[in-house]
């Protein structure tokens, strides 16, 4: 790891909650909301509660109880858009494309034929993000 844990990024604000998301499910250790940039229609994440910048120096314990709601969250997305596949992915670090620097997993659902769209800076729309997060969650 190259630097220390800064909890003022945006997923430490949206956990304590000084800024909104679309939530799809909380547990005692994560939360699960929509990607507020998607790159596929139901794109979204899961972030643990314990802090930690990536997979590097999480606690195993962080990582056992993370990816049983990643499983959760997949199969929920997959049938909520009757999509061909999901894709799940995790960045550690800027070189390998992490910007936010805490732990966070992102489920994807993928179509055939049809690309994912570039993460950017312009944000989806929030009734677009509420439509697709209650599908999401009638799946759940």
């Amino acid at each position: 790891m190259s630097a220390t844990y800064d909890p003022a990024n945006i997923f430490g604000k949206i956990l304590r909650g000084e800024i909104p998301s679309e939530k799809l499910f909380e547990t005692e250790d994560a939360i699960a909301i929509m990607d507020v940039m998607p790159q596929s229609k139901g794109h979204c994440l899961v972030i643990p509660k314990t802090p930690s910048r990536n997979l590097l120096d999480a606690e195993d314990e962080t990582l056992a109880k993370l990816m049983p709601l990643v499983a959760r969250l997949s199969r929920a997305a997959k049938q909520a858009f009757d999509a061909d596949g999901i894709f799940v992915c995790q960045f550690n670090e800027a070189p390998a494309g992490q910007t936010v620097f805490h732990l966070h997993v992102h489920v994807i659902p993928r179509y055939e034929g049809v690309e994912l769209v570039r993460h950017h800076d312009k944000m989806a729309d929030p009734a677009l993000l509420k439509e697709q997060a209650d599908l999401i969650r009638r799946a759940l």
